[in-house]
């Protein structure tokens, strides 16, 4: 059995990516700041939900000591990299430049940037055994600007971008493949009320469901994908191409 490895697994993305990979048989350690839904501990591939604030570096290195106990001398097959934070400042604005303050600056990398780089390196071992992929979750955002994303959450999965790059050349080394999807506009709770004015702008003409991001991270850590590494999947309905 193929085992999975995924951050902010309570809700939206995460949850429905869990689900994809249950369904496809793996065997599923998860973390988030919640607890999973009631239904969810049911789920015999389900086997291990921690929970960490994977913005605190403190607790990042507390959650790897655990899952490595948790897996020995296992194989990790998948690092899907999808916890993320856009906030807001005190007056309710996306965080930019020019409000809030620097602090929420560092906390949003901290989190979209740095956790995903730490937790690549913690299962570096893991996953050189099973040869297996890391995808990290990075937005439309971090290419374009983007009315609602503010300059902090779009640097932040910018940064991821390039690093998901970097990674892929580095990782190869150890028969590990890096890649990473970029979302649109997704119907979750992250999605900003004002987004329906952006349809006309997406080709597809719709919003993007939280199963159309799952079967492409799925796919990147599928046998499908083996030959596939250093590539940003843009799950968008077309949006990107303006």
């Amino acid at each position: 059995m193929k085992t999975l490895l995924l951050t902010g697994a309570s809700r939206g993305i995460g949850h429905t990516t869990v689900q994809r990979f249950s369904q496809a048989g793996w065997r599923i350690i998860t973390s988030s700041r919640e607890d999973v839904p009631a239904e969810c501990k049911r789920d015999p591939n389900w086997t291990h939900h921690i929970a960490a604030d994977l913005s605190d570096p403190m607790d990042v290195e507390r959650f790897v000591a655990e899952v490595q106990g948790l897996l020995g001398d296992e194989a990790l097959d998948a690092l899907v990299n999808n916890a993320g934070v856009s906030p807001k400042t005190p007056f309710h604005e996306r965080l930019g430049v020019l409000n809030g303050d620097l602090v929420g600056w560092n906390a949003v990398f901290q989190l979209n940037f740095f956790t995903p780089l730490v937790l690549a390196r913690g299962f570096a071992a893991s996953l050189a055994r099973g040869k297996g992929a890391i995808v990290n979750v990075t937005s439309i955002a971090g290419h374009a600007v983007h009315p609602f994303a503010g300059s902090a959450y779009s640097t932040s999965k910018a940064a991821l971008s390039a690093l998901t790059r970097e990674m892929a050349v580095e990782f190869a080394q150890l028969g590990v493949r890096v890649n990473a999807v970029a979302p649109g506009e997704i119907e979750t709770q992250m999605l900003s009320p004002e987004t329906d004015v952006l349809i006309p702008r997406i080709p597809l003409q719709r919003l993007g469901s939280p199963e159309d991001v799952a079967s492409a991270i799925f796919y990147l850590c599928s046998a499908d994908s083996s030959y596939v590494t250093g590539t940003e999947i843009f799950v968008t309905g077309g949006q990107h191409l303006y």
